[in-house]
């Protein structure tokens, strides 16, 4: 497909990439859950946006896997657990600076579990993460201590995946850490802006986007799939 590019006396056109998704090929849809939602315990601007721009790409994908924060009562990351600080202050950890956010995605609860409003029932998989106690965890791929691995890079080469698309929230935290992760795990990685939200705090979505950038990340978009 061409498209035109307007410059200053000329019209060039160029040819919009078109994707079609091959069995190399994972989305890798990241905590679409109700406490990230609109009226959740951390909404993510704009988050159930993200949901039907989801469903749809899935349609396109042979392969699709979930993530789901996944948080034991107490957590270090919920500013109730540190007395006298409030949620978005930061606090120092051992493995580095750290959020501290609302009380969210507690096991077990509503607010952790996945939207009834994604409809993706050919899901492989469920990759829960946040679960330890002491450390957070925002990349699908590796805990905050950038020790911890869950065992997804692992999942993607036995099953001889080599490509992933990345959806859902918030792109400038869990989106864009998988995102890095991914591309350090040898993987190509395209990010899908329009099925992504951000919750964009004191500057982190444009950080994100040029970190994901320099990185090597592809930006792409819905319209981009071949329909």
């Amino acid at each position: 497909m061409l498209t035109a590019v307007n410059r200053p006396g000329r019209v060039r056109y160029h040819r919009r990439m078109e994707i079609v998704p091959t069995d190399r090929d994972v989305l890798l849809v990241v905590d679409v859950q109700n406490d990230f939602l609109p009226g959740g315990a951390l909404a993510v601007p704009d988050g159930d946006a993200v949901v039907p721009a989801v469903n749809r790409l899935a349609g396109s994908f042979q392969h699709v896997i979930l993530s789901q924060d996944w948080h034991p009562p107490g957590h270090l990351s919920f500013a109730s657990s540190h007395p006298g600080k409030a949620p978005f202050d930061m606090i120092d950890m051992p493995y580095g600076p750290q959020v501290l956010w609302p009380d969210h995605c507690v096991q077990g609860t509503l607010g952790a579990t996945i939207s009834p409003w994604l409809d993706i029932p050919r899901a492989e998989l469920v990759v829960r993460k946040g679960y330890r106690h002491d450390v957070d965890s925002y990349s699908v791929f590796c805990e905050a201590d950038r020790t911890t691995r869950t065992g997804l890079a692992g999942y993607l080469r036995e099953r001889g995946l080599a490509r992933v698309y990345l959806a859902g929230l918030a792109t400038d935290f869990c989106v864009a850490w998988s995102a890095f992760d991914a591309i350090e795990a040898g993987f190509a990685v395209y990010v899908v802006e329009d099925a992504c939200r951000a919750i964009d705090t004191g500057g982190s979505l444009a950080a994100a986007w040029k970190r994901m950038t320099d990185a090597g990340v592809i930006r792409v978009a819905t319209r981009d799939f071949a329909a």
